[in-house]
């Protein structure tokens, strides 16, 4: 199968059409970023964007995002340097125990992309299908309004 991820075309080959998209993007990608949480959708860790929306890509079978775009984490940052959204993420110290983060940072650059001003309610709606163990909500929610530029510093 051909997927195009974070730019660049990739030949995959040797994986069923079943296969999870999270498992090509690990294990013949590389692409380590995007994590396993439940498997079942419904902790958010290993969101992805297709085509710019946030996806669960362990539940996504790799074989039906084929001509589509997806980019992961490592796609977001983009000449060396991080996207805005990330270094907001490391200057307001969002995460705690960090493994849900990239989920989290992929929700709100998905949100960000299709409304560049969000309300706290719509960032809070938004970012709802993401779970954070630690519970480190506010720190997300205000990270996200900060790199919109209408948050408070943590």
């Amino acid at each position: 199968m051909r997927l195009t991820v974070n730019g660049r075309d990739h030949e995959v080959t040797l994986v069923r059409d079943d296969t999870p998209l999270l498992w090509v993007l690990r294990d013949h990608l590389g692409l380590v970023g995007t994590k396993f949480g439940c498997g079942i959708a419904q902790c958010g860790a290993c969101t992805v964007h297709i085509d710019g929306e946030p996806a669960f890509a362990c539940v996504t079978q790799a074989s039906t995002v084929e001509g589509r775009k997806i980019t992961t984490i490592e796609g977001l940052a983009s000449d060396g340097s991080l996207n805005p959204l990330q270094q907001v993420w490391i200057d307001q110290d969002v995460a705690q125990c960090g493994y849900c983060q990239t989920g989290q940072i992929m929700r709100a650059a998905a949100l960000l992309g299709r409304n560049a001003s969000p309300t706290e309610d719509q960032v809070d709606e938004a970012m709802a299908p993401n779970l954070c163990r630690c519970g480190t909500y506010n720190r997300i929610r205000s990270a996200v309004m900060s790199a919109a530029g209408g948050g408070r510093e943590a």
